[in-house]
């Protein structure tokens, strides 16, 4: 099932996710489902928030599907290890058509649960270091705007609300 991603401004993604306690076949779904929509949306991460769901969950792929042995599923994730910096454009499903650049860490470690609740570490690199900051920062109500000035922040704010005045958000 294709999910449609919720847009910013929806109250869902500036709040908190709770924590997933139940990795059951319900679970599986909703991350399978996760993938689908992420990919429909030509997206490379999608957090549970952006699909209206405040979970501590998301999925990532930076192959975009084309190589099934790098998606990764996020329950619970903590950031452990940050190394780096990066300055790279910097967009998000749930803000589209607006891009920005964003520092981050060029290499990041995390740790998290899987789908079926086991738990692993990893570390990522550039552009999955970026997607992982990202997709963690959703679930804790923090959109990519926030890492900018408040002047392009305010910017963006605006263009949105007048997007949305207009009936086109």
């Amino acid at each position: 099932m294709i999910y449609p991603i919720v847009k910013y401004g929806a109250p869902v993604l500036e709040q908190e996710a709770h924590p997933v306690t139940e990795f059951d076949a319900e679970l599986r779904r909703l991350v399978a489902d996760m993938f689908e929509s992420m990919y429909a949306a030509h997206g490379v991460g999608l957090a549970a928030p952006q699909i209206g769901i405040p979970r501590q969950l998301a999925v990532i792929d930076i192959t975009t599907g084309q190589d099934p042995a790098a998606r990764l599923v996020l329950a619970n994730p903590r950031i452990i290890r940050t190394e780096g910096k990066q300055r790279e454009e910097e967009g998000c499903l749930s803000l589209p058509g607006f891009h920005a650049d964003v520092n981050r860490p060029a290499r990041v470690t995390f740790r998290a649960q899987d789908a079926t609740g086991k738990s692993y570490e990893k570390t990522g690199e550039e552009l999955l270091a970026r997607a992982c900051c990202h997709e963690i920062d959703h679930l804790h109500g923090k959109l990519f705007i926030q890492h900018l000035s408040a002047l392009k922040r305010d910017l963006i704010r605006r263009k949105v609300r007048k997007l949305a005045k207009a009936g086109d958000w």
